[in-house]
């Protein structure tokens, strides 16, 4: 069962690499590796682990019988955390500082709002696990982690809005099986399990 669960883990990430491989491979020369390339791969891959704790994070109880669950998050968190730096910022580069306003003009501007939003919560949740024993944030971790939730959820609607690789084709469904999946998830684990824990 732990190979089953790793392989579904492993091909819930690289799936949607393998479709944004299929798009700019044939860019992916020495020459041809541009941020402007890049940008997307690193907000799949961003996308898909935090889909992995939201869901798994449901699951932990039957999880934790096979694999140390909480380990994997903390070690898959660096990653979600690198990618989404580098999701913006390699956008960034590739259009310039001076060019930033284009993002907004060539894509519907509640998308990229909803992706600011998202990057502030995100990136301000894995500042804030650093003082998760601080005796404030250890009585509201649940609300934390709530909010975060909702970042994550931000940046479902953004990418489905606006990604490249998901306006069309299969990995279209697949988001929509994520965001449906994560949305049952975090219903139970902010609402249905608390209420049976009574």
């Amino acid at each position: 069962m732990r190979y089953l669960i790793s392989s579904v883990a492993f091909l819930a990430v690289s799936y949607p690499l393998f479709v944004w491989y299929e798009r700019v491979g044939s860019n992916l020369t020495p020459e041809g590796i541009l941020p402007v390339n890049l940008f997307p791969a690193f907000g799949l891959v961003a996308f898909s682990i935090m889909w992995l704790h939201i869901v798994g994070g449901a699951l932990r109880v039957w999880l934790e019988k096979y694999f140390n669950f909480e380990r994997f998050v903390d070690i898959s968190s660096i990653a979600v955390l690198l990618f989404i730096i580098l999701h913006p910022l390699s956008l960034l580069i590739a259009v310039g500082i001076r060019n930033f306003g284009l993002i907004f003009e060539y894509n519907n501007p509640k998308y990229i709002w909803l992706a600011i939003i998202a990057w502030f919560i995100l990136v301000g949740y894995d500042v804030l696990k650093r003082f998760r024993k601080h005796a404030f944030f250890a009585r509201h971790w649940d609300t934390v982690k709530l909010i975060s939730t909702i970042g994550f959820f931000f940046v479902f609607f953004h990418s489905f809005g606006i990604g490249t690789d998901l306006q069309s084709g299969v990995l279209r469904y697949v988001w929509i099986f994520y965001g449906i999946s994560a949305a049952v998830a975090a219903i139970y684990t902010y609402g249905v399990k608390r209420f049976l824990r009574r």
